[in-house]
């Protein structure tokens, strides 16, 4: 893909679809000169690492084209950022950065533990924070808290929508399956509402392991696997545990239908198109065959030299949205971004076909998701397109959040 400088400083210009609209400020808000600050907390290191890469470069670029267009309502944006490391060390580097650096709000994470913990500091100090990867179903249920809003879909969404996808093949019913778990809090929920899809829809579970987060070696699961002999294997996993079991899968020379309920672009190119192989979930990925995400595309592979990953997609759409909420609510605080952020007026383009919004209830992003699935290895023509893209899920003719419902992680009382 060759993009010229020319085109990329064209996109930072112009802007996403309805950009500049969206972040138009009133006079007496473009009068105020304090830039708007923003921290950015995210995983760099560790299983998560190459995930928060992308989140960086996201939110980065997202900074960058806010600012050539006037910044939010006005307002320059300056972007702090740390590796966010494990749930301690989030809390402490958030609390740092609401204390020392004065941030407004905080965006970014994937490890839904580390989410819990930036959420519980963002509270106390009534700002917000805007979880780009944390899936987990409780962060939207029984620790829900007022000032988290999530652009990340939520795990019993990814489970409904690929859920869907193996029922429509008559892959469920009187079928038997396995899985394997990221033993963290993802992984546990992302179980519980595999769990709660099968017992619904008549599926057997034959074999279930948890897996460490540090684990590289997965030849006794795949013995065992073989020995269960199920008909569907389904992966909780996270990070590099994906791409280390793709390519582990490939040498044991396990035919199984493979899927799973969650999943990053970044572990199919690792893995490579030798070893890709399934259907999966996914919030975003490079084909969608949209003008805005084309553009998107286009800007960040001029910036980056590769295509972004969903995880960039989150914590760039995260950066616009925020920039729009402070322009419209006229204000950075926690309340009055809350305000807007649960109001009908806030719906945003996320370079899908439907506008997103906010559900009030527990502050998820309802919005359109998709599936992959990988394609032959004689149908690849580069290392990034090794997969196609599904329409957008729910159809056109079906109700945004009809995939949106959870039987697991608890009650949201905000």
């Amino acid at each position: 893909m060759t993009i010229t400088n020319t085109t990329r400083r064209r996109f930072l210009r112009n802007g996403a679809a309805g950009l500049a609209l969206g972040v138009a400020a009133p006079a007496y808000l473009r009068a105020q000169n304090a830039p708007l600050k923003i921290g950015h907390l995210t995983p760099t290191t560790g299983f998560l690492g190459p995930l928060g890469e992308y989140a960086q470069m996201g939110i980065k670029l997202a900074v960058e084209q806010l600012n050539a267009n006037g910044g939010a309502g006005g307002r320059q944006i300056e972007l702090v950022m740390e590796d966010s490391v494990n749930p301690q060390t989030a809390s402490t580097k958030a609390e740092r950065m609401f204390e020392r650096d004065q941030v407004d709000m905080i965006i970014g994470e994937i490890s839904s533990a580390s989410c819990l913990t930036i959420s519980q500091v963002a509270a106390r100090y009534n700002k917000c924070f805007v979880n780009t990867g944390g899936n987990s179903d409780s962060l939207r249920g029984q620790d829900c808290n007022r000032y988290m809003f999530h652009v990340e879909t939520q795990n019993s969404m990814y489970v409904n929508a690929e859920g869907e996808f193996f029922r429509s093949g008559g892959m469920v019913d009187g079928k038997k399956w396995y899985t394997l778990t990221a033993d963290y809090a993802f992984g546990h929920d992302l179980l519980a509402a595999a769990k709660a899809f099968l017992d619904t829809n008549g599926g057997e579970l034959v074999g279930e392991d948890l897996v460490p987060t540090d684990a590289t070696d997965f030849s006794s699961y795949l013995l065992k696997i073989r020995q269960a002999q199920p008909d569907v294997v389904a992966l909780n996993l996270a990070g590099t545990q994906i791409t280390n079991f793709f390519k582990q899968y490939g040498e044991f020379g396990l035919d199984f239908t493979l899927g799973g309920f969650g999943f990053d672009t970044v572990s199919a190119w690792a893995a490579g198109a030798q070893n890709f192989r399934g259907t999966w979930p996914n919030v975003w990925n490079h084909l969608v065959p949209n003008d805005a995400s084309q553009a998107f595309v286009r800007a960040f592979t001029d910036a980056y030299g590769k295509p972004p990953e969903n995880q960039a997609w989150g914590d760039y759409n995260a950066g616009l949205i925020m920039a729009k909420a402070v322009a419209e609510a006229g204000d950075a605080s926690g309340d009055a971004l809350v305000a807007y952020l649960e109001s009908p007026e806030a719906q945003f383009d996320l370079m899908k076909n439907r506008k997103g919004y906010f559900r009030p209830s527990d502050h998820q992003l309802i919005q359109e998701i998709f599936a992959i699935t990988a394609l032959p290895a004689g149908e690849v023509k580069n290392q990034w397109d090794i997969f196609t893209t599904s329409d957008p899920l729910p159809g056109s003719d079906e109700p945004l959040e009809r995939l949106a419902h959870s039987v697991t992680g608890g009650t949201c009382s905000l």
